[in-house]
This record gives C-alpha cells, sequence and structure tokens, in this order.
C-alpha cells in the first residue's frame, strides 16, 4: 500500500475541520475526492503536503510504510509527494530553470545521486516540456509570473513531470481552467501515469473526470468520507448534486 490514512482529524485555529479521515490509495489507483464547499477537501491535501497552518489532533498517516507525520514538508516532497496548487504562486525575480533544477537537484541529493550537469538538466525538461505542450517562453520566464490561469496549471503539471513524484494531489487543478487548458493538462497527467504513480484528484466537477478516469471516488462531507464507489458515483453527482448524499446518511 503505499498510503493509509485512519482516523484522520485535523484542525485550524482550534476549529477542527477534518472529524475522522480513512483513506488507503494503492500504488497505479486515481482517487477522486468530490463534496461540497468546506466540506475539507484542500484541507486534507494541505495536511498530506505538512502544511503547518493545521494542526492532526488524531490519527495517523503511513505513506511507504514511513509515518508522514513526522516529516518536514521537504521530506514529504523528497519522498515522493506532490501537490499541484487551485492557486499557484508567483515567483518574480527566480526563472523557471532556476528553480525547477534546484528542485530536482534538490531531490537527487536526499536520495544520494549525483546533481544533473547543465546539459542532463535541459535535455531532461525539453522532453518533459513536450509533454504539456508548455512553450518555450514560458519556460524561460520567472516562475509562474504573468502566466494566464492555463499556463499556471500547464506548469505545475511540467513541474509534477520534472520531479516524478509518486503520489501526486491535484488539489481542483480545474478550477478556471478552459476546455482545451482542462484537455492539455489532463492529458499531461494521463502521460505521467504508470502502474507505480498514484493520483488524488480533488474536484467539484465530472468534467475533469472525463480526462482522467477515476478507480475510485469518495464524498468528502463535513470531514468525513461518507460515501466511496467506482467512477459512476461521480456521474451521479453531476446529475444529483449532494442532497441526495445527505438524506442517505439521515441529515
Amino acid at each position: 500500500m503505499l498510503l493509509e490514512i485512519k482516523d484522520l482529524h485535523a484542525s485550524i485555529n482550534g476549529k477542527e475541520i477534518l472529524k475522522g479521515i480513512n483513506l488507503e490509495v494503492n500504488p497505479g489507483e486515481v482517487h477522486a475526492i468530490m463534496g461540497p464547499n468546506g466540506s475539507g477537501k484542500s484541507t486534507l491535501s494541505s495536511v498530506l503536503v505538512g502544511n503547518p497552518a493545521f494542526e492532526v489532533t488524531k490519527g495517523s498517516i503511513t505513506y511507504q510504510g514511513k509515518n508522514l507525520l513526522d516529516m518536514s514538508p521537504e521530506d514529504r516532497s523528497h519522498e515522493g509527494i506532490f501537490l499541484s496548487f487551485q492557486y499557484p504562486v508567483e515567483i518574480p525575480g527566480v526563472s523557471m530553470v532556476n528553480f525547477m533544477r534546484a528542485a530536482v537537484n534538490e531531490q537527487r541529493k536526499y536520495k544520494g545521486l549525483a546533481p544533473l550537469s547543465a546539459s542532463e538538466f535541459l535535455k531532461l525538461m525539453r522532453e518533459k516540456r513536450s509533454i504539456v505542450e508548455l512553450d518555450n517562453k514560458l519556460a524561460n520566464r520567472s516562475v509562474n509570473e504573468g502566466f494566464s490561469g492555463g499556463e499556471k496549471k500547464r506548469n505545475e503539471i511540467f513541474q509534477m513531470a520534472m520531479l516524478e513524484p509518486q503520489l501526486s494531489i491535484l488539489d481542483e487543478t480545474d478550477s478556471g481552467l478552459d476546455i482545451d487548458a482542462l484537455r492539455i493538462v489532463a492529458e499531461g497527467v494521463n502521460k505521467l501515469k504508470t502502474s507505480e504513480t498514484s493520483y488524488i484528484v480533488i474536484t467539484h466537477y465530472q468534467r475533469l473526470l472525463d480526462y482522467i478516469k477515476p478507480d475510485i471516488v469518495h464524498v468528502l462531507y463535513k470531514g468525513r468520507i461518507v460515501k466511496t464507489a467506482g467512477p459512476e458515483l461521480a456521474l451521479e453527482l453531476e446529475k444529483r448534486g449532494y442532497d441526495w448524499i445527505k438524506e442517505e446518511i439521515g441529515e
């Protein structure tokens, strides 16, 4: 098993958001997490990557047999966890090339590997850039500076391609994307998918799941996973909304 979450409770500023999450992710699986606003979806992704604003008050997270909650955010990244943000930040004055070279070589250092030379790195960058159709001009600019919403999301998937994580968390990656940008981002994800890599796709909408096919769909509601089923669950949510879920759990 790649990831095992047991009875996870987490709070921010003393307010409990996650109220007993249980989730198991195996290598090669795509899990979609859906749910209404405020149900705890983004909190879950923040806790997984170690955002210090959130306090885990109960429960455990095991990643590749290790206690994830004991790891710093940097070590979680080096161990192969990647988060694609809903709203990627701009980093003026830092070129994409330098940013990615530092990130890739830090990861290699953590694994006891020699850093990539400039020519090796540029070759890798060219190869990965083509996966998400990232323009060369964008790759030479500052990180996300002046990028459109679609370009920022494409850039995130490019970063994912460069770092080759084992667990990628896509937190509402489809937010604000037009259909062409959505297709390119989703196709990039699909090209990177292997039998060893897993994805947690957090989304409100079925349309992303038309491109990135989930194996398992979970409904997160009021801090708990209240329903788990196959891809048909996402289609049903698209048709019927969330009210029937509330009725089903007796609300």
